[in-house]
């Protein structure tokens, strides 16, 4: 009779208020074995939760004891599910903005070999251009003007500045310039002057064969 009441107290208080309780408790052990602080307990409490435990039959006790392990576990592997997406999105962004960044600095050196590639293609279109001292007819003289355009033709256009520097300081677009002291000829004051006949044999008087030898 004792025993058929004390399964009928059980069966009162319902599979659920006992699951619960016993939930509670192996919790307590679960959390203890995977490292968890546990927080203080009421005493009271305690001994109620253990009189509950030890209401259940035998049987009864290990499915309450799995389903607690299962629950945990499930939320276990919900919380490394969620830490192991943030860490991939992390790793996702670092990804993409080193992508981003290698991007760039490719179009940039793409940009950079272009350009190189252009001023050398002009400065050859620049070197190409230019005449030979054998295309200008000869004259019995010539005009400064008539040198210094003679020359554009003839030196290329990214170094006439440097060109018209040293034939300024030289002699001034005078191509019989003689310098008294050491004798010195022509535009560039060739020294001799006939060195410049390796350019043509008209040197003295052609400006287009010393413009030729100066270069």
């Amino acid at each position: 009779m004792l025993e058929g009441n004390r399964v009928s107290r059980i069966s009162v208080r319902g599979f659920a208020v006992a699951s619960a309780t016993a939930v509670t408790a192996v919790g307590s052990v679960v959390g203890v074995a995977s490292g968890s602080v546990a927080q203080p307990n009421d005493p009271e409490a305690m001994a109620a939760d253990a009189t509950l435990l030890a209401d259940i039959p035998a049987g009864q006790q290990a499915q309450v004891q799995t389903a607690s392990l299962t629950q945990q576990a499930d939320a276990q592997a919900i919380a490394a599910d969620a830490t192991a997406k943030k860490d991939a999105e992390a790793a996702a962004r670092k990804a993409a903005a080193e992508t981003a960044i290698a991007k760039k600095e490719a179009a940039e050196k793409a940009a950079e070999l272009a350009k190189e590639r252009e001023t050398k293609a002009a400065a050859e279109a620049s070197r190409d251009d230019v005449r030979d001292a054998s295309s200008f007819a000869t004259q019995s003289s010539y005009s400064v003007a008539q040198i210094q355009a003679m020359a554009r033709q003839m030196v290329a256009g990214d170094q006439f500045q440097c060109f018209s520097n040293i034939v300024d300081h030289e002699s001034s677009w005078n191509y019989h310039a003689v310098n008294a002291s050491s004798g010195a000829y022509g535009l560039f004051q060739a020294l001799p002057g006939t060195k410049m006949a390796s350019a043509g044999a008209d040197w003295q008087t052609n400006p287009a064969t010393q413009i030729k030898w100066g270069l």
